[in-house]
């Protein structure tokens, strides 16, 4: 808005520029448009380029302008239609008042050419504003002697219109008594006059009331009212009189300033100005004076200044009526001051404690004096503090108290007291007086630290980043100060192997925890240890905490394959019957996973094969099983590869490569085939939880059988052969067992079963436990021992 106000101005101020340089500058004949006033913006005055005899696109190609006096912008050009229309609706009466005819000017500026046209726009007016009276309510006063033909001026209405549409003539309703002339003055303005036509009678009617019409020229005509209130006037022939000669009143000497103590009042049997009745004080002193005030019209007395029982006890003041003839009555005024109890007790303090200590014993807080300046049952006085405080009142002697703490205060419970000293005199009515006195109890360290929960568990993923911040502990003092000011330690670990102080460490100020180092879950699963927060009082109090930190687990161990074994010389082949059936077990893949829960969870998966159609992969177990029967064309060596995949996110993998070869007129042991066929055990829908489960139940019971029959076995082949087979001695080494749960070793061993090369009835040479790789100084030598191992079984 403001830049379009300025570009205006730069427009006026170049068309006034043109407009003294006058010699180049074009200027046309004016022309004369006329509109109705309250017309809505956008109304179509004329069309400018039929007028100016140019085409429409003449118009912004010539940068034709509408330029308007003054800031405002009455008109605007559409240069697509050639129209001038209204910028914004035009007030007849705002733009000219009562001047007519409204003219409002405006030039037309074509640039190039320069072309200059004056032109003017006349406003209607239109009847839209009604007359309107400066006094809605008129009030004349008339002598009953007043002659008939009177004439007695009345206020006039005013109507912003013009022309016919302005106040035209009044009229009255018609009466017994008046009738109204409608006059007009040197400016064209009419006024009203109201005449006598009959005497009054005060006595026969004392008022009368007339409605004054005021009507305009407009079509249709607009009107408006006033009341005319006549009020017939007598002639003064009474005076004043007091409704009682004699007023007795009395007043408190307490009252408040500008308080009525009594109204007078007096009558006058005459009407108008001999009625109209003014009070005075007759011939009263200058204390009278100084102490009352009189209102003249009402007769009301109010008192002016403090009242003082002890000094003036009664008052008498006379008083005068004057009516508006100069008739007058005397009236007589007795006020009696009555003593109250109007003075408040006081209390002044003498001596006064500002802390406390909370284990401090009796101790006085403060020393004061109450006094009441009334005297008899109104300078008696009580004084009182509220129930349930730890707090009493002493009195020492006359007026003089002392307050004293009751028994030992506790801060904690409650910091500050305050204490209202209430003193109340006897007096009616009763007047008291409180004072507040603030007792703060001073703070001393009886209260420990108390953390927010007795023990906090933290959960901290495993290959963590040093400094993680791994959690917080929060401990809270009731004291204040330094006594409330906490600080956090590491306490010594009850366990003396654990580390503590290389794991985790503590913000002494906030209690934030932080680990010191990367966390391994397959080392170090979960850790606890007992933090401490000791306030600084003197001497410092201290509670204890116990955390616990629990290492999440993350996939970061890829699978263990156990069997078969990959750190050998030479790998181990596993023989395989030509006559075998589909469904023939082969060999089975035994893996584990350093890692726990879904970490673990391990799936096989045949990657490659010399002969893929021929083997299939149990994805649960790694059972490794012929798929078809077998024929002579098939070769007879075969080289598989069975990758092991965890369910971790990223999953993580490893391979083994197993060796198959085909042989003739081979007599294995007897081991019962599954009842369900592969693709029927690959197509089952239990999860995985479940496979697991009975994976281990089977497991164990075939490791039971097995055992049994080999142990038989050896027996019978030492009593034949003096004893070749032997079985290893000593415990089981415990890192072959997934202690999670998880994985195809659960809670179990793995045995290989290796047949001697010149054995044609199938006895069992040897039962000996598998070792992973970290044990192949034990297993190495077995393996240089047996290089030519025929077959291999894997139980578990």
């Amino acid at each position: 808005m403001e830049a379009g106000g300025d570009r205006f101005l730069r427009q006026r101020q170049v068309l006034l520029l043109f407009i003294f340089l006058g010699g180049s500058l074009s200027v046309s004949e004016s022309r004369r448009y006329s509109v109705v006033e309250e017309k809505e913006k956008g109304f179509l005055i004329a069309n400018l380029a039929k007028d100016l005899g140019l085409r429409v696109e003449e118009l912004a190609a010539r940068g034709t302008q509408v330029v308007s006096k003054g800031n405002k912008q009455h008109f605007q050009l559409n240069h697509q239609t050639g129209d001038l229309l209204l910028n914004e609706k035009l007030d007849r009466e705002e733009l000219c008042g009562p001047a007519e005819p409204c003219i409002l000017h405006f030039q037309i500026l074509l640039q190039n050419p320069l072309q200059f046209v004056t032109n003017e726009l006349q406003i209607i007016d239109v009847n839209d504003h009604s007359p309107v009276f400066f006094e809605n309510e008129m009030q004349l006063k008339l002598l009953e002697s007043t002659p008939p033909g009177t004439v007695i001026p009345l206020g006039n209405a005013e109507d912003l219109d013009v022309g016919r549409n302005s106040l035209q003539n009044y009229t009255v309703a018609p009466n017994a008594h008046f009738h109204v002339l409608t006059r007009s003055r040197r400016d064209g303005k009419k006024y009203a006059e109201l005449v006598l036509d009959k005497a009054l009678d005060r006595e026969e009617q004392p008022e009368l009331s007339l409605t004054l019409v005021a009507l305009d020229g407009g079509s249709p005509p607009r009107s408006a009212t006033a009341q005319i209130h006549i009020l017939v006037l007598d002639i003064n022939d009474n005076a004043p009189e007091f409704a009682q000669s004699l007023y007795e009143v009395q007043i408190l000497e307490n009252s408040p300033l500008n308080s009525v103590i009594v109204t007078v009042s007096a009558s006058d049997l005459d009407t108008g100005n001999f009625g109209t009745i003014s009070y005075a004080f007759f011939h009263a002193s200058e204390e009278i004076r100084k102490t009352f005030q009189l209102n003249p019209f009402t007769g009301e007395i109010r008192l002016k200044k403090k009242l003082d029982f002890e000094k003036i006890k009664s008052y008498r003041v006379e008083i005068e009526a004057t009516d508006g003839g100069g008739l007058s009555g005397k009236g007589t005024v007795l006020i009696q001051v009555v003593d109250v109890n109007d003075n408040a007790p006081e209390l002044s303090m003498s001596s006064l404690t500002s802390s406390i200590p909370e284990n401090a014993p009796e101790t006085v807080v403060s020393i004061f004096r109450i006094r009441d300046k009334d005297s008899g049952d109104n300078g008696k006085m009580i004084c009182s503090i509220p129930d349930n405080l730890p707090f009493i009142l002493k009195p020492i002697f006359k007026n003089f108290y002392t307050l004293v703490t009751e028994r030992p205060l506790d801060r904690e419970s409650r910091a500050e007291y305050n204490i209202t000293v209430t003193v109340t005199d006897l007096g009616t009515p009763r007047l008291k007086t409180e004072h507040t006195i603030t007792v703060l109890v001073s703070d001393v360290n009886d209260n420990a630290p108390a953390f927010s929960q007795p023990s906090y568990t933290l959960f901290v993923p495993e290959n963590n980043s040093p400094a993680l911040h791994i959690g917080s502990v929060s401990a809270t003092d009731r004291d204040s100060g330094s006594n409330a000011q906490v600080t956090y330690s590491l306490l010594p670990p009850r366990d003396p192997h654990l580390p503590l102080a290389s794991l985790v460490s503590i913000n002494a100020d906030n209690g934030q925890l932080f680990a010191l180092r990367s966390l391994d879950f397959e080392a170090l699963r979960a850790f606890e240890f007992r933090v401490g927060a000791a306030d600084r009082g003197s001497p410092a109090l201290r509670s204890e905490a116990l955390v616990r930190v629990a290492v999440l687990d993350d996939n970061d161990n890829p699978p263990f394959v156990l069997y078969p074994p990959q750190n050998g010389s030479a790998p181990c082949t596993e023989l395989l019957p030509r006559a075998a059936e589909a469904g023939y077990l082969v060999s089975k893949v035994v893996a584990v996973d350093g890692d726990s829960g879904q970490n673990a969870w391990l799936s096989f998966q045949l990657l490659k094969a010399t002969e893929p159609g021929l083997f299939s992969v149990w994805p649960h177990n790694g059972e490794v099983r012929t798929a078809r029967p077998l024929g002579e064309r098939d070769a007879a060596r075969h080289r598989l590869v069975v990758l092991v995949r965890d369910s971790g996110e990223p999953a993580l993998s490893a391979s083994v490569t197993l060796h198959v070869l085909l042989v003739d007129g081979f007599s294995q042991p007897y081991l019962p085939p599954p009842e369900a066929a592969p693709a029927q055990a690959q197509a089952d829908s239990l999860t995985v939880y479940l496979v697991v489960a009975l994976a281990a139940v089977s497991s164990l019971f075939l490791f039971s059988v097995l055992l049994f029959v080999a142990v038989r076995l050896c027996r019978r082949d030492r009593a034949a052969s003096g004893g070749r087979c032997s079985v290893p001695e000593g415990r089981f080494p415990g890192h072959l067992v997934d202690v999670s749960g998880a994985g195809t070793l659960s809670q179990s061993y793995q045995y290989e079963v290796c047949l001697t090369g010149d054995s044609g009835t199938g006895e069992f040479k040897f039962l000996k436990p598998i070792f992973p790789n970290i044990l192949v100084q034990d297993t190495g030598e077995d393996v240089k021992q047996n290089p030519k191992c025929r077959n291999s079984f894997v139980f578990s």
